[in-house]
């Protein structure tokens, strides 16, 4: 999935503008890639497009907080108000979801705090055979 797609995605799940969509698409991944570990990052990134992974390369000490302030990092890194950051964000992890495969997702949601469980819809599960 090219970035453009991505974000296509992501402004059909939030009824964002595409440039909205982008610009949180990019917040969010920036940000993501402040709260797990390097290798985590390096792993997620493996699984995606370089112009869509490109945006998880790993910075310096991890940031820490809950899924409030992860918003808020979000809505000030993208300029955008945190309304739009609160639509945006579960459109861009339901995306990445969707992106890559399903242990790569629960790496990523185990290295995440409690709080973001709201914001992700759950994983789907196979159908059973009855």
């Amino acid at each position: 999935m090219r970035f453009p797609l991505f974000v296509e995605a992501v402004a059909r799940r939030g009824e964002l503008s595409t440039d909205e969509a982008a610009t949180v698409s990019r917040a969010v991944l920036q940000t993501l890639a402040e709260r797990i570990t390097a290798d985590e990052a390096t792993d997620l990134a493996a699984q995606l497009p370089d112009d869509v992974g490109g945006y998880l390369t790993p910075g310096g000490a991890a940031a820490t907080g809950g899924a409030v302030d992860f918003l808020y990092r979000v809505a000030e890194r993208a300029a955008v108000d945190p309304a739009v950051a609160e639509v945006g964000t579960p459109a861009v992890l339901a995306t990445l979801r969707d992106a890559v495969t399903v242990g790569e997702f629960q790496d990523l949601l185990a290295q995440l705090p409690r709080g973001f469980d709201a914001m992700v819809d759950p994983i789907p599960r196979p159908p059973y055979d009855v």
